[in-house]
């Protein structure tokens, strides 16, 4: 197969078991280049070498406003393009460091240590739940049931949202992912995406304003406090769009970290659970695709690019490269000098990093300590994207 073809076959459908495909496209290189004109990238990066590399040098941008202005001119009328040019996740350079420096700030290590008991307290509620819900062994959807809620209520109490709240919040955030999916880019979607960040931009507009009055203990209020204090010259949507990107960083990967250990954890649930969670970030890496552009004419490992140019980089693949895993179809807990990059690299390493890794340190010993009968139960579904991968639904037995 030539990389065209292996990403269009990523495209039309190889999300379910994308490492065939990869295994296919390391045997091509660490960057090829695409040339059919039916696919919107001129190349992709794909080994753990070169998406490090290409991540942490900043001639290769994100896809900002100034990029998107050149093939979607009408941009600013799609409050979802609108909320994420407001965003790290969508800026580079200064624009970049000034917004990420206010969050540098208050999102720090220590907060998230401080989180450690609401972390522990939320998960205990949600297993009681399960209990009840998976009595006299009924399946439960471990997706729905924990894999969403527990993240989403942590990074809802961090941001001060009501927990009545968050259910809507979840959707909304779905169908924007719906949009950034690298294959979905129809104008139904955009649609759906743009009514989503529409409301969102409202509902936090409305609590910055009611923190702004009324501070809490919480994320939001502490953002407000320094930048009404002149400490970081950020504006209220570019807030609005950064408490999304955290609120998506925290949230969206983290589901699918729950979702992609537990078939793993039940194999082997004497692990030790630090070392367990880097494999299984490597192995079944949440995230598998970033987008970056080129920000002039230039060459990338051999592989020429123009000013404007879209580049797939699958961290995906990169966690399956075999110049940097040996065996890396094999999962391993005890795999030495084991540093996925299934959080990024460089300027834009994920935010929401530290946070993920802490819950599923804390919670997943927890499933198992208070369900240690618990069984996979029907088919799984696993999720139809690749940008964000894993399963859809994943039955259970709790057992006795």
């Amino acid at each position: 197969m030539t990389a065209d073809d292996i990403v269009r076959a990523l495209a039309a459908g190889g999300t379910a078991d994308p490492y065939s495909l990869y295994a296919d496209l390391h045997r091509l290189g660490e960057a090829v280049a695409l040339t059919a004109p039916d696919l919107p990238y001129a190349a992709t990066v794909h080994s753990y070498r070169a998406v490090d590399q290409l991540m942490r040098d900043t001639s290769f941008e994100v896809y900002d406003a100034f990029w998107l202005a050149s093939t979607t001119p009408d941009w600013q009328r799609h409050p979802v393009l609108v909320m994420l040019m407001n965003s790290m996740m969508f800026s580079n350079g200064d624009q970049h460091g000034r917004m990420r420096a206010l969050f540098r700030k208050v999102f720090t290590p220590r907060r998230v240590r401080r989180m450690e008991p609401e972390i522990v307290r939320i998960t205990a509620e949600l297993l009681d739940r399960l209990a009840e819900l998976g009595a006299d062994g009924a399946e439960v959807d471990y997706m729905a049931e924990f894999a969403y809620l527990l993240p989403a209520r942590v990074v809802g109490r961090l941001l001060g949202l009501p927990d009545e709240d968050i259910s809507w919040f979840r959707s909304q955030v779905d169908l924007i992912n719906d949009w950034l999916d690298f294959r979905r880019k129809g104008p139904e979607v955009l649609a759906a995406a743009d009514q989503a960040a529409a409301g969102i931009t409202e509902y936090y507009l409305e609590l910055i304003a009611l923190r702004r009055k009324d501070p809490q203990a919480d994320l939001i209020s502490d953002l407000v406090r320094a930048v009404d204090r002149g400490q970081h010259q950020v504006t209220d949507l570019e807030l609005v769009g950064n408490l999304l990107v955290l609120f998506n960083a925290s949230f969206s990967t983290t589901i699918h970290l729950f979702g992609n250990a537990l078939p793993l954890l039940l194999e082997r649930p004497a692990v030790q659970i630090p070392a367990f969670v880097e494999e299984v970030l490597r192995y079944e890496t949440p995230a598998h695709v970033f987008i970056r552009v080129a920000s002039a004419d230039t060459e990338f490992l051999g592989v020429p690019l123009k000013r404007g140019e879209l580049v797939a980089v699958l961290t995906g693949a990169a966690n399956r490269d075999p110049r940097r895993f040996p065996e890396p179809d094999r999962f391993d807990p005890a795999r030495p000098d084991n540093q996925p990059i299934s959080f990024g690299a460089g300027p834009h390493y994920c935010l929401g990093a530290a946070l993920a890794r802490a819950e599923a340190r804390l919670a997943l010993p927890m499933v198992l300590e208070r369900f240690p009968r618990l069984t996979l139960g029907g088919p799984p579904i696993h999720t139809d994207q690749l940008i964000l991968h894993g399963y859809k639904s994943l039955p259970i037995v709790l057992g006795r």
